[in-house]
């Protein structure tokens, strides 16, 4: 009697697909949600560096910073006036709406570890689990990628370490992992 190797019976293909869809449908919401806000803010940091004569940062790479500060992952900003710091513009705002984008990350990857156990067939608590935390094969590039192109002009980006270790394993192991193990429970 041949037995399948762990790696046959995970759905690796598509969790890899379900992370990938969740961090991109992850940053479009953001950046539908926030683009007009972030235009605005960054007028005036656009400001000072045409002053001195510097590249601008774009919408873009703004949203970006708020996609990551969405996973608890902090902004560090180097130079400039007061030496380097960093923030999580979400936690610094006064409230609101844009607190909500803290579960965004959270939902779209439960419903990649739901959708995974479920394409997966898994049938227990554990497969399901372990199904839905393979989201991680494709939220974790991403998540790297990101925080690379989200860097300003070396001087504004998403902080490295905790872009890893936060945004690209924890959130999708463990949301992937709860979404799975969610579908094995109610799938039945």
């Amino acid at each position: 009697m041949a037995t399948d190797s762990l790696t046959e019976r995970l759905p690796l293909a598509q969790g890899a697909a379900a992370g990938v869809g969740a961090y991109l449908l992850g940053y479009l919401i953001t950046y539908l949600a926030t683009s007009g806000s972030v235009e605005e803010r960054l007028a005036s940091f656009n400001f000072i560096a045409d002053l001195f004569g510097g590249d601008t940062a774009t919408v873009w790479q703004g949203v970006g910073w708020l996609f990551y500060n969405a996973h608890f992952v902090r902004t560090r900003a180097t130079g400039g006036f007061g030496g380097p710091r960093s923030q999580n513009f979400i936690a610094a705002s006064d409230g609101g709406a844009v607190v909500l984008l803290y579960l965004v990350p959270v939902i779209l990857l439960l419903a990649a570890g739901l959708a995974v156990a479920r394409l997966g067939s898994a049938d227990d608590l554990a497969d399901g689990a372990v199904g839905g935390a393979t989201v991680v094969l494709g939220y974790l590039p991403l998540a790297l990628l990101g925080r690379f192109l989200f860097d300003y002009d070396g001087s504004v980006a998403p902080d490295l370490v905790t872009a890893v270790l936060l945004a690209g394993l924890v959130y999708p192991l463990v949301f992937g992992a709860l979404g799975g193990a969610a579908w094995s429970s109610i799938g039945d």
